[in-house]
């Protein structure tokens, strides 16, 4: 399922914080979303999922207009959000926050969510021996593959991550962003938000780099991997294929590289 978005216009009450985005993520593949602290790029991932309400542009799944759906129509529709911070159920059990993440899907056959749960183990084999302990009690790595693990249990043909990889030790980082990179295989449409560019780059099929809720630069992740003005930026002279090294500013460098 392709997601395309076109003059997106969202933000909170009367602060408007998306100016008019353009993004495609085509089916089966994985588009990185790129930027300093306060681009927009989580606003962006919240428009999108219905978190927040839009107020000009539009959004499309597989060519079907959904701007304005709510985030449990998305769901239905085929669009799932894991959120920043991970944000899993901490007094529940693994086993049941996966069954939460099927909820939009509790109607279908109990054979395709016992699939859905099995795949998600599957790509996080990590999970497989805690499915009875509080979700709480796990490290940040792990609550960080339940909540990708979660959001697969609603079966969805398009993933929005927001900083799948925050405060993540670099070889966890490398775990997880190379089951991104199954699932795009698999034909999932994927879209990430990420601040460890170089992690990002190693996997992206296509970058975009948002400046102050404006798509300032996008291409091919190769192509812009070798863009002198987003080295300077971001990647801070290389990409690392196990997403470790330094992590990129926190301060909007997007001006001085000459992106804007």
């Amino acid at each position: 399922m392709s997601l395309t978005v076109r003059g997106l216009v969202a933000g909170y009450g009367r602060l408007s914080v998306l100016h008019g985005v353009d993004l495609d993520a085509a089916e089966g593949r994985l588009v990185a979303v790129i930027g300093a602290n306060g681009a927009g790029k989580t606003t962006l991932l919240r428009a999108l999922s219905g978190l927040i309400p839009v107020s000009g542009g539009t959004v499309t799944l597989a060519g079907a207009d959904v701007t304005g759906y709510g985030p449990e129509r998305l769901a239905r529709a085929g669009l799932a959000h894991v959120p920043e911070n991970r944000l899993v159920f901490p007094s529940l059990s693994v086993e049941d926050n996966l069954v939460l993440g099927a909820y939009t899907r509790r109607r279908r056959p109990a054979a395709e969510r016992a699939h859905a749960r099995d795949r998600a183990l599957e790509l996080f084999p990590r999970l497989q021996p805690r499915l009875q302990q509080a979700a709480g009690t796990m490290s940040g790595g792990e609550q960080q593959m339940l909540a990708i693990a979660r959001g697969l249990m609603a079966q969805p043909r398009v993933l929005v991550l927001d900083e799948p990889s925050v405060g993540l030790a670099p070889r966890l980082v490398g775990e997880i962003f190379a089951a991104l990179g199954r699932l795009r295989d698999d034909g999932l449409t994927l879209v990430a938000v990420e601040q460890n560019a170089r992690a990002a780059f190693a996997v992206a099929d296509h970058v975009y780099v948002m400046d102050r809720g404006r798509v300032v630069l996008d291409g091919a992740a190769a192509t812009l991997a070798a863009d002198p003005r987003v080295t300077a930026a971001f990647l801070g002279g290389g990409v690392s294929a196990d997403g470790g090294g330094k992590p990129p500013p926190a301060t909007d460098t997007a001006a001085d590289a000459g992106l804007r």
